[in-house]
């Protein structure tokens, strides 16, 4: 068994281990672009250690996909198999497209036996790597942009505090491109920021990316014909721009009611369904089209119409409890700066929030290539 591409453990509660492991199996820094095997009920020797592999420890193990701690998001798969001398649960786990991936703020890495944290020149060689493969348009670099475009005060102060670990951030002597290049914001060998930096903490976004904002209109009617008594646009980097949503759909959309005095309120809509939708569409959109995100309010209902049809391995017939970033790096940032609590569970939670404040259940159109 290869040291580099295997974990064994006896422990079924080092939740920390698994972790580390999984992320530095996603970071792949002996670049074999082979997969990495966590396997749990095994001893250093690897005789079966004789353990019980119930469905709680598949589920902790299964969390890591979707709960945050992973960033971007881990491709992996998980098994148990069972033998006389005693249950394996086995994680498979994939390079990753876009490293480096980071474990509560920290890049794990393994070459042969050693497992750790990189070091700068690690992070660079991985940042390096992402380039050469980078598949996603918003790792991609944003040509003819410069540092100047970016604002360095919003990653510093704003970002980097929720995506790096305190100890790591303390003992930072790098410059400032590649401190945003270790989190996919700039690409070191085009000398640019990538589209995602661009999005996130761009001076003017919408000089390179023409369609980076939400356009809201509220109509009277129930139709795009009728008079509109009030319209808004949201550009800008969208490190400010979520925010902003945030605070205007608080304000400007949820709407409550107390129809006797001592009763609860009634609200037109949950704050937080519209929000993971709007997030949703943020994180999701072809930033390739010209086309805002519209966010239109109607007398009778609120449309989200968003630039960019189901991607990948998410299709009309398995959405949405099947999900596929076209935008990875800003579903990480999105999810740093507690924009989203957990990945691939968005959709689902807005429609259990709707169903909660007894708003009809949403109704999604997406068997459309463009939008």
């Amino acid at each position: 068994m290869e040291a580099d591409r295997i974990e064994k453990t006896i422990s079924k509660t080092d939740a920390n281990k698994f972790g580390e492991a999984i992320c530095s199996f996603s970071n792949d820094m002996a670049a074999k672009g082979l997969p990495g095997y966590l396997i749990v009920g095994v001893n250093d020797d690897g005789s079966i250690n004789g353990s019980d592999i119930d469905e709680q420890i598949i589920q902790t193990l299964l969390d890591f996909r979707t709960d945050g701690r992973i960033v971007p998001p881990p491709t992996m798969i998980v098994d148990k198999f069972s033998f006389a001398e005693g249950d394996l649960a086995v994680v498979e786990v994939q390079p990753s497209q876009v490293p480096p991936v980071r474990f509560k703020g920290k890049v794990c890495i393994r070459i042969g036996p050693r497992k750790g944290t990189a070091n700068e020149a690690e992070e660079r060689i991985l940042s390096e790597k992402r380039s050469t493969f980078a598949r996603s348009f918003d790792t991609q670099p944003c040509f003819e942009s410069t540092i100047e475009d970016l604002s360095t005060d919003i990653f510093k102060l704003v970002y980097l505090p929720t995506a790096i670990d305190k100890a790591t951030l303390n003992a930072n002597g790098r410059d400032i491109k590649e401190q945003l290049a270790s989190l996919k914001f700039f690409d070191l060998k085009s000398d640019c920021p990538t589209n995602a930096g661009i999005l996130m903490f761009g001076m003017n976004p919408r000089f390179y990316l023409p369609g980076a904002k939400i356009q809201y209109v509220k109509f009277e009617g129930i139709d795009e014909v009728s008079a509109f008594s009030y319209e808004h646009s949201f550009d800008g980097d969208l490190t400010t721009q979520m925010r902003e949503m945030a605070g205007f759909v608080k304000a400007q959309i949820i709407k409550k009611v107390q129809h006797n005095l001592g009763e609860d309120y009634n609200y037109s809509y949950p704050s937080s369904a519209i929000l993971e939708l709007l997030y949703n569409a943020v994180i999701h959109r072809d930033y390739q089209s010209n086309a805002p995100i519209k966010f239109y309010e109607y007398s009778d209902r609120i449309e989200i119409i968003n630039p960019g049809g189901l991607y990948g391995d998410a299709r009309p017939e398995n959405f949405p409890n099947q999900n596929d970033y076209r935008n990875p790096t800003l579903a990480e940032a999105s999810k740093n700066l507690g924009f989203i609590n957990s990945f691939n569970v968005g959709v689902k939670r807005a429609i259990a929030a709707l169903k909660e404040n007894g708003n009809p259940v949403p109704k999604f159109i997406i068997n459309q290539v463009t939008t």
